[in-house]
Order: structure tokens, then C-alpha cells, then sequence
């Protein structure tokens, strides 16, 4: 499993506090949305340069740990 740790932030300021990307106002939710909606990670990283692989995972890996309840404070 991807460590998010370093990946994840969550600012008060920023998408009203929702855990995004590397401090982009890209969130874990809009990564799932996509991939939920047919998108592939290739299509993804296709439309957001700024996107990495590890980013992706690190949002899946974020979203299985809180579904399971395991969080980790994201900085």
C-alpha cells in the first residue's frame, strides 16, 4: 500500500479542508470520482500534468485506510 503520508495534505483554507494532493486543490475525492466514472490512470495523468502515479495511489491508499478507519495524520 502507497505511503500517503507525504502525498496527502489537508489545509482548513483549501476545499474546505478536504485531504488533496500535494497541497493542489486536486482532492482524494476528485481522484475517485474519476476512476469511478470509467477513467483510467493513464487518462488521468493525461488530463493533469500536475498528477503523478504515486499520487493516485496515494489517494487510493488514503481512501482503503479510512474506509478500514485507520488514519494517519496527514501534514
Amino acid at each position: 500500500m502507497q505511503d500517503y503520508k507525504n502525498i496527502i495534505t489537508i489545509e482548513p483554507g483549501k476545499r474546505g479542508g478536504k485531504p488533496c494532493i500535494r497541497g493542489m486543490r486536486i482532492t482524494v475525492n476528485d481522484i475517485l470520482g474519476w476512476l469511478a466514472s470509467g477513467m483510467t490512470i493513464n487518462e488521468i495523468l493525461d488530463d493533469y500534468d500536475e498528477l503523478t502515479s504515486n499520487d493516485v495511489f496515494a489517494a487510493l491508499s488514503y481512501a482503503a485506510d479510512r474506509e478500514n478507519k485507520i488514519y494517519q495524520v496527514a501534514i
